[in-house]
């Protein structure tokens, strides 16, 4: 039969065959024997909320052992710090830089803020006091503030703008009216200062290096692995100063209630363990 067909024709009938064939092969599934399961969309995970916080140099090591237990509890938060001296970070602030909460080394740059209505209900969560450091090796031999007077030290402190420093003099203003001869120490003290820094983390590391004599820092600005490069020299606490550390809510936070949550988590008692643990002292007032 299909020696009479057309070539043509008979390519048409193979292909039609080899067509039916085909479906014939598939198993077309009934309703009731239906197997396959329906897919569930992926829960939609949100994005953690960034809470940007801007802190004293002097509270770096403290302030990322609380972001560590913070975000633990937290987790739909992320923290991003900005470091630095509180006067530098209140100039950012006030040029608009985008922070949701800000913690001073004084009262004083925090005022700058709320005078300027950019912050609102700052809340003292710590207090510190000021040490002098030197290498462990102690080649200049110094014991105490006096030995600074000591002609050759090399002395590393903190500019006057910021609070380290301002707190610096502060001291040396006692000490040159503690004794007849300190009006003259004093002197000798600030002429043996070979650099003023913008932040006390640089002198600490100076130390560390054997690159000056001796620093006058915060207690809490030698971290443990600090500890084993430099020795502690006490000043005495009628000499000695109180800064105090506030902490606020910035006016143009993204998200208050975050921003609330963290202050909230710094003046807690877990917060502060964290602190003490970094040689801060608790509060003394509350602003």
């Amino acid at each position: 039969m299909l020696r009479n067909l057309h070539p043509s024709r008979i390519v048409f009938i193979s292909l039609a065959l080899c067509m039916l064939l085909a479906a014939c092969g598939q198993s077309t599934p009934t309703s009731g024997n239906t197997n396959s399961a329906t897919a569930t969309p992926a829960p939609t995970t949100l994005a953690p909320a960034t809470l940007k916080v801007f802190a004293a140099a002097s509270l770096k090591s403290s302030f990322t052992a609380i972001q560590t237990q913070y975000q633990q509890a937290h987790p739909n938060v992320k923290i991003v710090y900005n470091f630095a001296g509180s006067q530098a970070l209140v100039q950012q602030i006030t040029q608009g830089a985008p922070a949701d909460v800000f913690a001073s080394a004084d009262q004083k740059n925090m005022k700058k803020l709320t005078d300027a209505a950019l912050a609102t209900d700052p809340k003292t969560f710590a207090d510190n006091t000021l040490t002098i450091i030197v290498p462990t090796s102690n080649p200049a031999h110094i014991t105490g503030l006096k030995d600074l007077a000591n002609k050759g030290i090399k002395i590393d402190v903190a500019a006057s703008t910021v609070p380290v420093g301002s707190y610096t003099l502060q001291v040396l203003d006692k000490f040159g009216k503690a004794s007849v001869s300190g009006a003259t120490d004093e002197s000798a003290i600030k002429a043996n200062f070979v650099s003023q820094e913008d932040n006390d983390t640089a002198i600490v590391q100076k130390v560390e290096l054997g690159e000056v004599d001796a620093g006058i820092v915060y207690a809490s600005d030698v971290t443990t692995a600090a500890a084993s490069k430099v020795s502690f020299i006490a000043i005495p606490t009628g000499l000695n100063v109180i800064a105090q550390y506030p902490i606020a809510v910035l006016k143009n936070a993204t998200d208050t209630n975050d921003a609330q949550a963290f202050v909230q988590y710094v003046l807690s008692s877990d917060g502060q363990a964290i602190l003490t643990k970094y040689r801060f002292l608790p509060p003394t007032a509350s602003s």
